[in-house]
């Protein structure tokens, strides 16, 4: 047992290392194309991205988890890799011919300039790579291979970086070139996956195992829509209401969430295996609730961080008389807290996940995002004509605020955590009253200007919830004792003194 725990917290830092070195890797795309694109430019390109995010769900159809399904199952002959393949290839086939012959009156539909109705054409055999690669890497994983899984993910995006380089500064090609680095890469990275089908694949395709994978697959397909939806329906509907300049904005604006989204993730990662191994221990339910009081504490705190020195950021300097974002982007700077909030709810969500998990009630999560979703629909419509961009970012807040409530009440139904709400409530208080010193002494905001006021600020929310009585005295006891542990070594030989 031991041995195969071991393991698994082998695999769970791989995979999770490199989720954040390749979102790291990908956030290096930004300067790149705010230095190299106009909004208008980065408007279409984050448009057509979205609707390849949401075609993907459809061109998968659910089939590579249903691969590993039926292979753990054993219900899937020795783990038959064909049949989930070929289907693939052959849905994957269909739809992007379709796109390819289609891609003129579909870049019309997706208000793509018709000199640009190419990148339609690249965007369909992007989706179609992509699909083809999802049973040789779900198959990597069933094997127990986190180390190849992840290397070639990191050299996808490393790839990617190096492709978009050359098609943007070394040969100026502009939105068509981000479209090629894709597709280039995309053919690469399947490249780099087909050894795992030289072994396995057989050219035959098994009439019995193909109903039973779609019978597990297809329901799947709704849930990712509505996921997918949540996380990017906001770029097509603020480009139909605006135009692509302020897409290109917004787009630009929101990847600078990433701070939050990554804390998100990486608890995400540790959460889900901690709460199902202590579930059967006593007081677990009393664990579960203390550390959503703490995530809220830590989330609040690199809100207000964000929130107070994101002007800073984006004027960052990465090289000689370049800043992080090029200033024709910091118009939009004003969304980054709400979209950071945004992600602190979505990891308020994360946690409300242990209930509806532990009852084996896991259909209640994709009630949750399909309300979000909705939510997110509605809120774009009725928020973005009157608050343009910021609108957009405060439907997306709605929308992770609306599934963390969902979730939240159908977790209370199956399985009732009493969770630490007058703490929570003092948390989001003393959170709240250092925002708002912020906004009557601290902004606006100029880059780099009154830098100790600021971090002053930033200071009054520990400060507050130490003075306030939040911590009790157990827990005041246990950070004594980590400072105390920490100052242990300076103190051990202060004088520097040589035996």
């Amino acid at each position: 047992m031991f041995g195969e725990l071991k393991r698994l917290g082998r695999e769970t830092v791989v995979y999770g290392l490199s989720t954040v070195v390749g979102r790291l890797l990908n956030f290096l795309l930004l300067p790149l194309y705010t230095h190299c694109l106009s909004p208008a430019d980065y408007g279409i390109v984050a448009t057509v991205f979205t609707y390849i995010a949401l075609c993907n769900v459809l061109y998968s159809h659910g089939m590579d988890f249903a691969y590993m399904r039926f292979s753990r199952d054993g219900a899937n002959d020795g783990g038959d890799i064909s049949t989930p393949f070929w289907a693939l290839l052959a849905v994957a086939s269909a739809f992007s011919a379709l796109i390819h012959l289609g891609s003129e009156p579909l870049a019309a539909l997706a208000m793509v300039p018709p000199q640009l109705s190419v990148i339609i054409r690249y965007a369909a055999w992007i989706m179609a790579l992509d699909a083809l690669c999802l049973v040789p890497f779900a198959e990597l994983r069933l094997t127990h291979k986190p180390a190849a899984y992840a290397g070639i993910k990191v050299a996808n995006i490393a790839l990617n970086i190096a492709l978009n380089y050359a098609f943007l500064v070394a040969v100026p090609m502009g939105v068509r070139g981000v479209f090629l680095a894709s597709l280039l890469t995309a053919a690469a990275t399947f490249a780099m996956v087909s050894p795992v089908l030289w072994t396995r694949l057989e050219p035959r395709f098994d009439s019995r195992l193909y109903p039973q994978l779609l019978r597990f697959a297809l329901p799947l397909v709704p849930a990712g829509l509505a996921s997918m939806m949540v996380q990017a329906i906001d770029r097509p509907i603020l480009q139909r209401l605006t135009n692509d300049a302020t897409v290109g904005l917004y787009q630009a604006n929101y990847r600078l969430g990433i701070f939050m989204m990554m804390v998100v993730n990486m608890f995400d990662a540790a959460w889900r295996p901690f709460f199902i191994q202590r579930a059967p221990n006593p007081g677990a339910r009393e664990i579960f609730a203390r550390i959503l009081t703490y995530f809220a504490v830590g989330a609040s705190f690199l809100f207000l961080a964000v929130a107070i020195f994101i002007p800073d950021l984006a004027a960052l300097p990465v090289s000689r008389h370049k800043t992080l974002i090029h200033p024709a982007y910091w118009a939009g700077l004003g969304i980054v807290p709400i979209v950071t909030l945004g992600y602190l709810f979505n990891g308020i969500y994360v946690n409300f996940l242990a209930p509806v998990t532990l009852a084996k009630r896991t259909d209640l999560v994709a009630y949750a995002t399909m309300t979000g979703a909705a939510v997110n629909v509605v809120a774009n419509l009725v928020l973005i004509p009157r608050w343009n961009l910021q609108g957009a970012a405060l439907a997306t807040l709605a929308a992770y605020m609306a599934m963390a409530a969902a979730l939240f009440w159908a977790g209370q139904r199956v399985y009732p955590i009493v969770y630490e709400y007058r703490r929570l409530a003092h948390a989001g208080l003393c959170a709240a009253a250092t925002s708002l010193a912020f906004w009557l002494w601290g902004h606006p905001v100029t880059p780099f200007a009154r830098v100790p006021l600021r971090l002053g600020i930033l200071a009054l929310f520990p400060a507050l919830l130490m003075t306030t009585g939040f911590f009790d005295d157990e827990e005041l006891g246990e950070l004594k004792a980590v400072l105390k542990a920490r100052a242990a070594p300076e103190n051990s030989n202060p004088t520097g003194s040589q035996e």
